[in-house]
């Protein structure tokens, strides 16, 4: 057993595509992670929709049947709060889980520049006032932050624009590059090192962002396919080590292999 408890190593785990799809948990994903705990693996969520708060990933988990803790939860808020120094200012164009992640680090919001840092993620509330905000902010000098590229945000029905397609107006409008926080670059992987140094499988369904990150762990990719890719039209950057139609398959070969 290791020092966090576990004898298996641990899984990180994505959210939106594997575990649930918008606010609709899919089916079997909470007798996979039941079934990895059992079999003493430890189990990390780690997702790059940088919107909800802490306390509403759990209580959505909590709804979908999986127990958790916030120490099991790694976002890319946080990753991108975790690059800023605390007492430092930031414009946001974000959800409350970048509002949560930079208070928590002891970061100033601000409503416009200049500012420390702008700030991008996802959020419903994008409009033109705001691009033009955070766009100004950039341009008078603030460091230029995307909690991920995401292009898209997997739901029940069809594909939803993601944080990706606000950060590339932003970055269009302000002809600025971003640096980038969430799955797979370095704040994320940062993070993920310091919770869970036992990492032994990145399992999601998108191989850009869940299949590098495996790779800059030096860990297995597990390709699942309730998420971006169940349509075939992402695109497969990273060659999965193994892959399943969803996230209780992959659970049940992988430990069936293990017997």
């Amino acid at each position: 057993m290791d020092a966090h408890g576990t004898t298996g190593g641990t899984w990180v785990i994505d959210l939106d595509g594997v575990i649930w799809l918008a606010e609709e948990p899919i089916a079997g994903s909470a007798d996979a992670v039941a079934r990895l705990r059992q079999a003493g693996h430890g189990v990390v969520f780690a997702t790059n929709n940088a919107s909800p708060t802490v306390a509403e990933l759990l209580r959505r988990l909590s709804d979908a049947g999986i127990p958790a803790t916030a120490d099991e939860l790694v976002t890319s808020a946080q990753a991108a709060a975790s690059m800023l120094e605390p007492g430092s200012t930031a414009v946001v164009c974000a959800g409350g889980g970048v509002l949560e992640a930079l208070a928590t680090r002891g970061v100033t919001v601000v409503a416009e520049g200049p500012a420390d840092a702008v700030v991008v993620g996802w959020t419903r509330s994008f409009d033109f006032d705001l691009l033009s905000i955070a766009t100004t902010a950039v341009r008078l000098g603030a460091r230029f932050i995307g909690t991920n590229e995401d292009p898209t945000h997997p739901t029940p029905r069809r594909l939803l624009p993601g944080s990706g397609a606000i950060l590339a107006a932003v970055a269009t409008a302000a002809q600025a590059t971003p640096e980038v926080a969430g799955k797979p670059h370095e704040a994320m992987v940062a993070l993920l090192r310091a919770r869970a140094p036992d990492v032994v499988v990145v399992a999601g369904d998108r191989p850009s962002t869940d299949g590098a990150l495996a790779r800059r762990l030096g860990v297995s990719f597990a390709l699942v396919r309730t998420g971006v890719t169940s349509d075939g039209r992402e695109p497969i950057v990273v060659q999965p080590d193994e892959e399943a139609p969803d996230l209780l398959a992959l659970v049940t070969r992988h430990l069936d292999r293990g017997r």
